[in-house]
């Protein structure tokens, strides 16, 4: 049996170790489109704040790990997947035949339609060459634009803060990390943001990148912004999102919507080729639709499943975890659930300015369903299991209204009858037989 995973982040390198300790005759190919040792993609800022070297970014720190294992290497692009033939192109033109087959490819940054995006000193930080120009360039004192407030462009934040460079955050929404946040939490992180010496313009789009001279290369560059504003720059860093990485995938039988479409096995439409991680899409319970969890314990998860399946171990995926809390600058927040709140539920909030504490609480009927918190990390757990297990908070629901603050008694009592219920609603009848045993991940 022929295994080949396209992928050599967390993912693959997960699926291949799995592979090998369930399936110890297969053939294994492991392909990556870097001529690198496999690394964490995550640990990029780190490398760029100077807080690890480029070994400490590697997977596996020995160089001989994968001819031990008895994995081979391939460095190349997927160009098209036949499920016909069961074959991979590369682009260089070669093919890679396989029996099954994982594809954890992981997702591409967004570019913005920006003109000059594409000057030198316009950088992605989505690579590890991306992260050596970056930090070759963000010399303490430098000027840096930064294109980007979400989760990533947050951390991105963060690493270039501590290069000591001068600072500027643009971002197109109304506030910072606006897919997890709030706009009461995401304009609090925004004031300790400032308050650490970082200028941030929301509600703006850079429009144009050019350069104060005739020449572009090693030239400073000017960022001129929706508002009239010009940013005069020395490194102009852009974290717009991504988008998951399966174009190569565009004319073969392979079903993808916005990533590539698995059931809870973590296969495909077609037998035998699976997907995992930032290329996934899984339906999720808990959301009620299909999602792709970008985030790393996420796809090593789903790795393992999806390696197992191909070892036929019959293991399934039960859930998909989502990003919720946040460090920036040393300010946790979180998001747990519906936090944007759903039609016709209520919410409540508490607000703390001067001491940058926030908790927003959104409910339906009696039920906690979503939440943001800044600074307040001691009621993560509380947040967590109430929505997490869908605890009916009763006449609680209206206390809360009142007094988000009485969350911990809140959670005391209503869980402790939660579980008396569940028990009571749970409890196998004496001769019922249990389900036969499988595996979940």
């Amino acid at each position: 049996m022929r295994h080949v995973i396209l992928g050599n982040g967390p993912a693959g390198v997960i699926a291949a170790e799995t592979l090998r300790k369930n399936a110890p005759a297969d053939d294994i190919i492991l392909v990556g489109d870097e001529v690198e040792m496999p690394y964490s993609r995550t640990a990029l800022p780190s490398l760029i704040a100077g807080q690890i070297s480029e070994a400490s970014m590697r997977l596996r720190r020995d160089k001989d790990y994968f001819s031990r294992l008895r994995v081979q290497q391939v460095f190349g692009r997927a160009a098209h997947v036949s499920s016909r033939t069961r074959t991979v192109k590369m682009e260089d033109g070669s093919a890679i035949e396989f029996d099954k087959l994982l594809i954890c490819t992981g997702s591409k940054p967004r570019v913005p339609t920006i003109p000059g995006i594409d000057f030198p000193g316009v950088h992605a930080c989505w690579t590890l060459q991306d992260a050596r120009k970056i930090a070759a360039l963000a010399k303490p004192g430098s000027r840096v634009v930064l294109i980007g407030a979400g989760f990533i462009g947050c951390l991105v934040m963060e690493a270039l803060a501590r290069r000591g460079v001068d600072l500027t955050v643009v971002e197109k929404r109304d506030r910072m990390m606006a897919g997890a946040l709030c706009r009461g939490a995401g304009d609090m992180v925004m004031r300790w943001c400032e308050r650490k010496g970082i200028k941030v313009h929301t509600s703006t789009r850079v429009v144009a990148i050019g350069t104060s001279t005739l020449q572009t290369l090693g030239a400073p560059h000017i960022a001129r912004l929706s508002s009239g504003t010009q940013l005069q720059a020395d490194l102009i860093v852009y974290c717009a999102g991504s988008t998951p990485n399966i174009d190569f995938l565009r004319g073969s039988s392979i079903k993808f919507l916005q990533g590539v479409v698995v059931d809870e096995t973590m296969q495909t439409n077609v037998p035998g080729i699976y997907a995992a991680g930032d290329c996934a899409e899984i339906f999720d319970e808990a959301a009620g639709r299909s999602v792709i969890a970008g985030v790393q314990p996420n796809a090593g998860d789903q790795a393992y499943c999806a390696a197992l399946n191909m070892a036929d171990k019959h293991a399934v995926q039960r859930s998909v975890r989502q990003i919720d809390v946040f460090d920036t600058l040393g300010l946790i927040s979180a998001s747990f659930g519906h936090w944007q709140g759903i039609r016709g539920g209520q919410w409540v909030e508490f607000a703390d300015p001067a001491n940058f504490k926030y908790m927003r609480l959104e409910f339906s009927r009696d039920i906690l369903v979503g939440s943001n918190t800044v600074g307040l990390t001691e009621y993560s757990g509380v947040l967590r299991g109430l929505i997490q297990h869908q605890v009916r908070l009763g006449e609680w629901k209206d206390r809360l209204l009142q007094d988000p603050m009485v969350l911990k008694d809140a959670y005391a009592e209503c869980v402790q009858q939660h579980y008396v219920h569940q028990a009571s609603i749970f409890h196998n009848p004496p001769g019922l037989q249990p389900e036969p045993a499988r595996q979940a991940v």
